[in-house]
């Protein structure tokens, strides 16, 4: 998903567990205290087609609705604003959703089909180029069938639709208060997720209120104040003034490798996370040296993975050697067979073969923060210290870095690559497929239509080889070098249950799940 950063770790990987359906709150839930929870993920918006971003994805998942959602641990999506949905028809283009005819908005108005239809539209027609529009590129027409039913017909097939409406760019937004040809501007949500969003400080804090009009798969819990902070410095700070009920993610990774799990006051929970990191080379930027194969692949060729793991986040990151992470299907780990360790010597022939003698300047962009800064510092220094490259630095806030990004203001870019949803698809498709949404200039025909027969499966662990394939072309050709895989740590007090479901992966941020003992 999304262009974010994430870094959230500890001790029980979370299990396969089912979710219940609504939960209806007593008077003392109601009036109960505000469970406070730390987060460092930037939120750019409230509008869901103006974000592609995790941490505004994380904020949609409990003030928004999809069609489809996932339980805990599941990698299945099944029904949450709808009561079914499935293929119909011998292929996999039309796909119909039956909404549930006891859903309405926070403000008691009833939702229909027709809300959906329009949600979807907006996104497509607004295609903003910080939204989830790239996301939809299969869809070709939404249409109803009275005020129940909802059919989505593509133009080719794609097993992963029912997948990509589960995410925030599946939030059905209310018709009568969104415009349907530009962004809303305000700081107000009209959604019917688990939570009404009481109050609102753009990137400070967040209060969520239980919406006792919500009917759904995911079920209610109590309130929750968001707090959101800058630094990994200021988390911490945080944490341990006990400002804080539950940390999720940006404590200082030092920190985390430090902290005892026997420690009684603290629970430590880890889960796999099918989170990347990765340095973007951009062939649109004007003049860019990177446009060059030889360039790309010396690169490759020269940084060390294992020092960032160990040196910048205390091994609390596992060095990644492929596009799609450890965990998912189809993963293979052709960066390492390609180039098994760092080798300036070997990355000098490269360079030399294509005509290139002089040092190659390239400028590198990163969002600021504690970590991301020495990430990029520690990787020039790696750069640099070949004598094959010149390395200049562009750190920027993150809304101005999306920015940039946009503009091929930079030769390469570092950024992280958050799950949509639980496949490989999305570790691909939106990165390397006929229309990338970081727009580096990188097209494959082999691999289009690798993806277009793995979109033509319904069973999905049939589509590893091609998906393996697909990461050994990227290997080869080096738009994309994945650097390392993240691991969600949440720290909380020992009076908050549920942190164990709060993240799995899935892209889902499920505060509700939180109770105080």
């Amino acid at each position: 998903m999304r262009k974010g950063i994430r870094i959230a770790i500890g001790c029980a990987v979370v299990a396969a567990v089912g979710a219940g359906g609504l939960t209806l709150m007593s008077s003392s839930e109601e009036e109960a205290e505000p469970i406070r929870v730390g987060a460092v993920e930037v939120v750019t918006g409230l509008d869901p087609a103006g974000v592609y971003d995790s941490g505004s994805w994380s904020l949609f998942s409990n003030v928004y609705q999809s069609l489809m959602t996932f339980r805990p641990g599941s990698l299945q999506p099944v029904p949450d604003a709808a009561s079914s949905c499935g293929f119909e028809g011998n292929g996999l283009t039309t796909y119909v959703c039956t909404l549930r005819d006891d859903v309405s908005f926070s403000d008691g108005r009833e939702m229909t089909a027709q809300d959906v239809k329009f949600s979807f539209d907006r996104i497509r027609a607004i295609k903003d180029d910080q939204g989830p529009h790239t996301l939809l590129s299969t869809l070709k027409k939404v249409r109803t069938e009275g005020d129940r039913k909802v059919v989505f017909e593509l133009s080719t097939p794609d097993a992963t639709f029912p997948y990509k409406i589960a995410t925030g760019a599946g939030s059905i937004v209310d018709s009568k208060t969104y415009p349907a040809d530009r962004l809303r501007t305000d700081d107000k949500v009209s959604g019917s997720g688990p939570y009404v969003l009481a109050a609102y400080k753009k990137g400070e804090s967040a209060e969520l209120r239980p919406n006792d009009k919500y009917r759904g798969a995911a079920g209610t819990g109590g309130p929750v104040d968001l707090r959101y902070f800058t630094s990994a410095a200021a988390v911490s700070s945080a944490w341990k003034k006990k400002e804080v009920d539950v940390v999720s993610g940006g404590m200082p990774p030092k920190e985390l490798a430090d902290i005892n799990p026997a420690d009684p006051d603290t629970k430590v929970v880890e889960s796999a996370a099918a989170n990347a990191r990765t340095l973007v080379l951009d062939q649109m930027a004007k003049d860019s040296p990177v446009k060059e194969k030889a360039v790309r692949r010396a690169l490759a060729a020269v940084l060390d993975r294992d020092a960032i793991s160990r040196d910048v986040y205390a091994r609390t990151v596992d060095p990644l050697y492929s596009l799609i992470p450890q965990g998912v299907n189809g993963h293979k780990t052709p960066f390492h067979d390609s180039y098994p360790k760092p080798d300036p010597d070997r990355a000098r022939e490269m360079l030399t073969e294509a005509g290139l003698t002089e040092p190659v300047k390239l400028t590198i962009g990163h969002a600021k923060g504690t970590m991301n800064e020495a990430e990029a510092k520690l990787i020039q220094r790696q750069l640099n210290a070949t004598g094959l490259f010149e390395v200049k630095l562009r750190g920027s806030d993150f809304a101005v870095f999306q920015e940039n990004i946009s503009a091929h203001a930079f030769d390469a870019f570092l950024i992280s690559w958050v799950a949509d949803y639980p496949d490989p698809d999305t570790f691909t498709t939106p990165l390397v497929g006929p229309d990338p949404v970081w727009r580096n200039g990188y097209k494959s025909k082999q691999i289009q239509s690798l993806i277009e027969r793995t979109q033509e499966e319904p069973k999905r662990e049939r589509t590893a080889e091609d998906f393996r394939t697909v990461q050994q072309i990227v290997a080869d050709d080096v738009p994309i070098i994945p650097l390392w895989q993240q691991k969600d740590y949440v720290l909380s007090s020992n009076e908050v249950s549920g942190t164990e479901y709060l993240s799995d992966g899935t892209n889902l941020w499920r505060l509700w799940r939180l109770n105080r003992i």
